[in-house]
């Protein structure tokens, strides 16, 4: 089996569980970083077993019926509201109006943010003059015909910095530049608020695994989620009261649906793709009932 885990104690975890169940020589720890990239190989090429993946590009999987599963467990989790950017002296409330760059269409923190603006900021994202950089992972997802690319050879990050773009959704990204400057006021406490009034905070990482090596190694896998799963907990940050990284169907059925509804809305999923829908391929490519993983 190869596996492909961004943190090195869940990798580590997995990793022995496995080897408790398979010889050792059965599984392989690929280095790929950012994790992101195997993203692509893993969903449309079926090249990696277990897989760290955003939780978007999840979706979209089930959504064209690419032969994966949800594993249950959180390897990444944040608040969003703080990657809406400007270097202008512009906030969130001229932004209905503006130009706002995001690497791709289907990167799960743009989704989140455009969701936000939507939900907590009374914006019509559809007037918003959107451009995007690069492709989704999903090989037959299309971005939406009123969403516009970037010239050829443009990045991101120079476009927001030089001012070609009035607003940029940026993560791990963010310019180290004085001018940049959250879009919402109170970025942080904003975030905190939306998701202590929901009960849970924004997933970005979930892990995902191929059809085939859940019939094939279902003991083995689902050692690794017993075992990344404690790691996890015992990693866990909570911030009022608000659990970062859950794990478990339970935990993980609210963020889920949020983000889901929200893709289905921005015309990032073809359909509709429901918790339950999700649980239940699980479960019968493990061959285990729900309780499981978590409920």
């Amino acid at each position: 089996m190869k596996l492909v885990i961004g943190r090195d104690d869940l990798t580590e975890a997995a990793v022995e569980a496995a080897g408790r169940c398979v010889p050792a020589t059965e599984v392989q720890s690929l280095a790929i970083r950012p994790v992101h990239n195997a993203s692509k190989p893993f969903v449309n090429e079926s090249a990696i077993d277990i897989c760290e993946l955003a939780i978007v590009t999840m979706l979209q999987a089930m959504a064209f019926e690419k032969p994966i599963a949800l594993l249950p467990v959180t390897t990444l989790g944040r608040y969003q509201h703080q990657t809406l950017v400007t270097v202008k002296d512009l906030t969130v409330a001229d932004v209905g109006r503006a130009t706002v760059g995001v690497r791709s269409w289907s990167q799960t923190t743009g989704v989140w943010v455009r969701g936000f603006l939507s939900s907590q900021f009374g914006v019509d994202v559809r007037s918003i003059d959107w451009v995007v950089y690069e492709d989704g992972h999903i090989a037959e997802y299309e971005d939406p015909s009123w969403v516009r690319r970037a010239p050829e050879g443009s990045k991101l990050p120079a476009d927001f910095l030089e001012g070609r773009v009035d607003f940029a959704i940026l993560g791990n990204e963010l310019p180290d530049d004085p001018r940049a400057h959250a879009a919402i006021p109170d970025a942080g406490g904003a975030g905190e608020r939306w998701s202590a009034q929901r009960g849970f905070a924004p997933i970005n990482h979930v892990v995902g695994i191929s059809l085939d090596a859940a019939h094939e190694h279902g003991d083995a896998i689902l050692a690794m989620y017993d075992a990344m799963t404690d790691a996890v907990r015992r990693a866990r940050n909570g911030h009022g009261g608000v659990v970062m990284e859950p794990c478990g169907f339970d935990g993980l059925r609210a963020p889920f649906s949020q983000v889901a509804q929200f893709a289905l809305e921005q015309d990032v999923l073809p359909r509709a793709v429901d918790f339950d829908e999700v649980v239940a391929q699980t479960c019968a490519a493990l061959g285990v009932a729900a309780s499981r993983l978590g409920g």
